[in-house]
């Protein structure tokens, strides 16, 4: 059995079907919350694999070619081919020049949507996480400083374009991918999407109640 079918089992965590992401971008965002991101990759000194893994506790759904706050607004392009299909893959982008944001492909192959990831809290690997950061972890109110907002949590995750778009998240071979453990409680909120200026008051961001980890503003629609 190879290293990456048998994290799986290890981690507790199963990995989503393809079915899952063939959906509406926002029952696919709601239904992300609780779930569990993963990466793995090999060691430097070759000793098995580094696991990350986080609770997914922020999203925003993005429409297509229907939102004008969408990458796919305009149409399909070579930079945002991922987002028009098939379903369950990474799209990957650099923003503000100094930070990348992790999105998963929706809808079935052919009609764009996505979700964005913009909070996480970490479950395992978080001294990896807070050296990829630059980050000294204190105490437990450090923790947010990994992954709560989106360019924090690829920083922590090591995502980036070159390496991560197009990755096949339903898949643990990819080495980033979305599983359940089965352990989510929590009651879902829905907000305005933030920072950005266009279809700004559309409620498209969906977050964990409480959550200590959730990015920005935590107003409730």
């Amino acid at each position: 059995m190879s290293a990456q079918p048998s994290l799986a089992a290890s981690t507790g965590v199963q990995p989503l079907q393809r079915d899952f992401f063939a959906r509406h971008p926002r029952r696919v965002a709601r239904d992300l919350l609780g779930k569990v991101l993963v990466r793995s990759r090999n060691s430097k000194n070759g000793v098995g694999p580094v696991v990350l893994a986080a609770r997914i506790v922020e999203v925003e759904a993005y429409l297509g070619e229907n939102d004008p706050a969408a990458h796919a607004f305009a149409g399909k392009t070579a930079r945002n081919s991922v987002l028009f299909g098939p379903p369950g893959y990474a799209y990957v982008y650099f923003v503000y020049g100094n930070h990348y944001c992790l999105n998963v492909s929706c809808q079935r192959e052919g009609k764009a949507g996505c979700v964005l990831f913009r909070a996480l809290e970490p479950l395992i690997g978080l001294e990896t996480m807070a050296r990829a950061r630059g980050t000294v972890l204190k105490g437990p109110r450090d923790l947010p400083k990994l992954t709560s907002g989106p360019g924090r949590l690829a920083e922590a995750f090591g995502i980036t374009r070159a390496r991560d778009n197009g990755s096949d998240m339903v898949s643990p071979q990819s080495g980033l991918w979305i599983g359940d453990d089965g352990l989510y409680r929590g009651r879902v909120l829905i907000t305005p999407r933030i920072g950005i200026t266009k279809a700004a008051d559309q409620p498209l961001r969906y977050l964990v109640a409480g959550n200590a980890f959730v990015s920005g503003r935590k107003r409730v629609t």
